[in-house]
């Protein structure tokens, strides 16, 4: 296991001095029963994985907002919709430019499948001229592009939700064998009580030390993630009403009489 997710953890149990007499917390962690050790070993685990979704979540969405940014400014920056295609190739990153190819591409179907004059366009509804195709297109693509975001949120979210669980479990285990062992050692003083309270509650920390990097981390990605998927609402709808507008003015076209 890499030693990122172990941060937390080592970083409590240096804090932990066993003071004079006393025990550290790695003595502690070395000396308590296999149970809590098994704990302790999820637990880590856990910590690791989630460290490194967190390191591949916070690349991935920062530059689909790094490159989502460029997108906007070189779709309204040009001339049509096929250069705008030509001039975005490079961006890979941004749900943007993948719903945008999508639409673009149900578009050149459309295009492609309805071979009329200008003048059958204008007695056109507006789902025979395949606007609606368009949208189900672009809805369809924002879908996949925002499951692909939130891929691996869930793993955060269950982190956060059982780590602190599955610390008191190895907690409770450790409590529940210190009082045994108290039960079979006549006479047996705080020092012997404290000492197995103080493995178990090892667990407990673990589980805290876990959880909360990954609950800070899931609300961080969730809002923006959010922020993306208003970016895709507020495109979706600039990219049918341009589709809208040019067939309109091919309507209106088609409308006119000869010489109006």
């Amino acid at each position: 296991m890499g030693k990122l997710g172990l941060i937390p953890i080592l970083w409590l149990t240096n804090q932990m001095p066993g003071g004079e007499g006393g025990m550290t917390a790695w003595e502690l962690v070395a000396h308590s029963g296999p149970m809590v050790k098994f704990v302790l070993f999820i637990l880590a685990a856990l910590s690791v994985l989630c460290w490194a979704t967190v390191a591949f979540k916070y690349v991935q969405l920062r530059r689909a907002r790094g490159e989502s940014k460029l997108f906007l400014k070189s779709f309204w920056a040009g001339e049509s919709l096929d250069k705008v295609a030509v001039s975005t190739r490079r961006f890979q990153a941004t749900p943007l430019a993948e719903v945008f190819r999508a639409g673009l591409a149900e578009l050149e179907q459309v295009r492609k499948g309805r071979k009329r004059d200008d003048e059958t366009i204008a007695d056109l509804s507006r789902a025979e001229m395949g606007i609606e195709n368009v949208e189900r297109a672009l809805r369809q693509a924002a879908t996949t592009e925002i499951n692909r975001l939130t891929r691996f949120l869930s793993f955060l979210a269950t982190t956060g939700s059982t780590a602190p669980f599955i610390g008191l479990f190895g907690t409770v285990w450790g409590i529940m064998n210190s009082f045994q062992a108290i039960g079979q050692i006549k006479g047996a003083g705080f020092e012997v009580v404290g000492r197995g309270i103080s493995e178990a509650l090892i667990a407990t920390a673990a589980g805290l030390a876990a959880a909360i990097p990954a609950v800070v981390a899931y609300n961080y990605f969730l809002s923006g993630i959010r922020a993306i998927q208003s970016d895709l609402d507020n495109f979706q709808s600039e990219f049918i009403n341009i589709i809208e507008r040019h067939y309109l003015s091919k309507r209106l076209s088609g409308k006119r009489p000869e010489g109006g």
